[in-house]
């Protein structure tokens, strides 16, 4: 039997209740993959498992940082990989389970992912954005490495600056760095499973409705005591879908109805673009739910995957 699982999908399509099921049927444990769950004090938000959800289930990755840490993918991979590891190690099935996809992806590839050197770079990088603008940086990309430059819009500072720094700091391209990183093989091969709706308004009212779950879960309470403990407004735990709208309803810049439309709307957004993401994966086994299907038909789809996978 394969020993690894990866469980991908959208918000709210029941990735921790399938990865649960599994886990208790095939002597697993979770490897949460979601780049909110990693936060300590940000449950209701994040729709972070609760205990009894868990149901006795080891579960990973699930507040391994504090909420005003620069958490990245590089830091999940370095510590997720020694626990699949652990776990296959031990006889177990690493069951992986999350939305968010470039850390799922990054995670099974092992990606040699370029330096992130504090030698002031990237400081001097974003003096030197904030003084010329960003089309002069992206300008500057350009004409080290054209492939990435053209790839990136003016918008995207982060990259552009990241680009530029891992040039500076290597003297590799990060287009060549990528290349390098593709032709190694995978750390892991896992079995992939996805899920999915037929009827993509039938998501798009789970997240609806998760919404107001959280609402009623006490989730304006939870941002009062983040913000109370000193955590910043722009901290990039506080940037996420479900935060920075409440936030901003706090500060008075709109009303508490106006921030909950506004994490509706995001949120089917993002469940979009996680699709989309997954949609690249020719190795997924895509588990789609139709009208009037219950977990339990999921559950069934996916021993079925998994039978027919063993053979």
């Amino acid at each position: 039997m394969n020993n690894i699982i990866c469980i991908a999908g959208p918000t709210a399509s029941g990735k921790t209740a399938l990865a649960v099921e599994l886990a208790k049927e095939l002597n697993g444990e979770v490897v949460s993959c979601d780049s909110m769950y990693v936060y300590r004090r940000m449950n209701i938000g994040t729709a972070k498992p609760t205990e009894e959800e868990m149901q006795g289930i080891p579960h990973h990755m699930i507040d391994v940082a504090e909420p005003d840490e620069d958490f990245s993918v590089s830091k999940y991979c370095d510590m997720a990989a020694p626990i699949v590891e652990d776990i296959t190690a031990r006889g177990k099935t690493a069951i992986i389970a999350g939305g968010t996809g470039l850390y799922m992806d990054s995670l099974i590839k092992g990606n040699d992912f370029a330096p992130f050197p504090s030698t002031g770079m990237r400081e001097r990088l974003e003096a030197q954005a904030d003084q010329e603008g960003m089309e002069a940086m992206l300008s500057l990309l350009h004409s080290i490495d054209p492939d990435a430059a053209a790839k990136l819009h003016l918008s995207d500072r982060k990259r552009i600056i990241r680009a530029l720094e891992v040039y500076y700091e290597t003297g590799e391209t990060i287009t060549s760095h990528n290349l390098r990183t593709q032709a190694i093989p995978p750390r892991f091969t896992p079995l992939w499973l996805g899920l999915d709706f037929a009827d993509r308004a039938e998501l798009y009212r789970r997240i609806d409705l998760r919404v107001d779950i959280m609402l009623q879960q006490g989730l304006l309470q939870e941002i009062r005591e983040l913000l109370a403990s000193g955590i910043p407004q722009k901290a990039t735990s506080m940037q996420a879908i479900g935060y920075k709208e409440f936030v901003a309803a706090l500060d008075g810049q709109c009303t508490i109805e106006e921030a909950a439309d506004e994490v509706r709307k995001s949120s089917r957004h993002y469940a979009k673009r996680q699709l989309t993401w997954f949609r690249r994966n020719k190795n997924i086994h895509w588990l789609t739910r139709h009208t009037g299907e219950g977990a339990e038909e999921i559950i069934r789809r996916a021993r079925q995957v998994i039978r027919d996978f063993d053979n």
